[in-house]
């Protein structure tokens, strides 16, 4: 399903079942698998987005590749304030994003495995592998 607006740019592949929606721009050759929901997000160049993900409000960098199952997740249901921290870099302070939507700035060439979860505000450096099953939650790590 695609839900405009909408940007897809030449040689992309969008499965059936895949769920495009809220305003996405995808740039030239990217895939997007079977089941995976994409949301108001920019995938940049040859990106992949295998089958059952979601990523929402995020930017993907070019020739990233996501597993089956790998979420990068948009919003922080588990306490009161809803508002998205984004650490600095490495042992930074927490700084507020000013949202309540925000999934993760993915950087070239980051490799996320299957069924991992990347939790908002998530800044993953080009290059990054994240092993499969795994979190990455930048307001809690150090």
């Amino acid at each position: 399903m695609l839900k405009g607006p909408l940007i897809l740019g030449a040689g992309c592949f969008v499965a059936a079942g895949a769920y495009l929606r809220g305003g996405n721009w995808v740039d030239a050759r990217c895939t997007i698998g079977p089941g995976t929901e994409l949301k108001s997000s920019f995938v940049f160049a040859g990106s992949a987005l295998a089958h059952f993900n979601f990523v929402g409000d995020s930017i993907v960098g070019a020739g990233v590749n996501m597993e089956a199952g790998s979420i990068v997740c948009n919003h922080r249901n588990e306490r009161a304030d809803k508002q998205i921290r984004v650490r600095s870099g490495p042992g930074g302070a927490l700084q507020p994003a000013g949202c309540d939507k925000f999934g993760a700035l993915i950087g070239d060439g980051v490799c996320i495995g299957a069924n991992a979860v990347v939790a908002p505000g998530a800044l993953l450096a080009p290059g990054r592998v994240v092993r499969r099953a795994s979190l990455v939650d930048q307001e809690v790590e150090p």
